[in-house]
This record gives C-alpha cells, sequence and structure tokens, in this order.
C-alpha cells in the first residue's frame, strides 16, 4: 500500500468510484480488465518509455507484495490455526 499523503489519497477518491466498479465485476477477467486500462491511461499519460513501463511493472509487483502481506498471510496463518499446518 502506497502511504501516500491523505490530501492527495482525497483527490485520488474523488475521480475513482471503485466500490462501483468492484460492484459491476462478475469475474476475475473482470478486474485484470480494470487493472489493464488503468495500466494504458497511465501509459498514455506518461509516454512510451522504458520508465513508464518499469514504473508500472514496479507498482504492480509491490501491490501485489502488499497483497500478501497485509490479507494472504494473515489468512493463511488463520487457516493454520484452524485445520493444522502441512
Amino acid at each position: 500500500m502506497p502511504y501516500i499523503a491523505k490530501t492527495t489519497r482525497e483527490t485520488l477518491e474523488r475521480y475513482t468510484d471503485l466500490n462501483q466498479t468492484v460492484y459491476n465485476m462478475h469475474c476475475a477477467g473482470d478486474l485484470n480488465y480494470t487493472i489493464t486500462r488503468l495500466c494504458h491511461e497511465y501509459v498514455k499519460k506518461f509516454g512510451e518509455k522504458y520508465q513508464t513501463y518499469n514504473d508500472i511493472m514496479g507498482v504492480l509487483e509491490g501491490a501485489k507484495l502488499e497483497l500478501y502481506r497485509r490479507k494472504i498471510a494473515p489468512y493463511e496463518d488463520l487457516k493454520i490455526a484452524e485445520n493444522g499446518d502441512v
């Protein structure tokens, strides 16, 4: 999770209705499409160059790792406690 300034977060949230977007998703493909479109728009804004693509790849990897650290690992620990370890 990028720990950005509260004012920046408020500005970004003003322009994105993620709850509505997620509500209208029906499968993982919809999530993939939405993330891909966001990345394409980022390239349009910042230009098709190595730095832009490198930034996007870094962000996607960071988001993946943060999801694992904050959500998946605690869930796995809960399931280990419930069902026993491998």
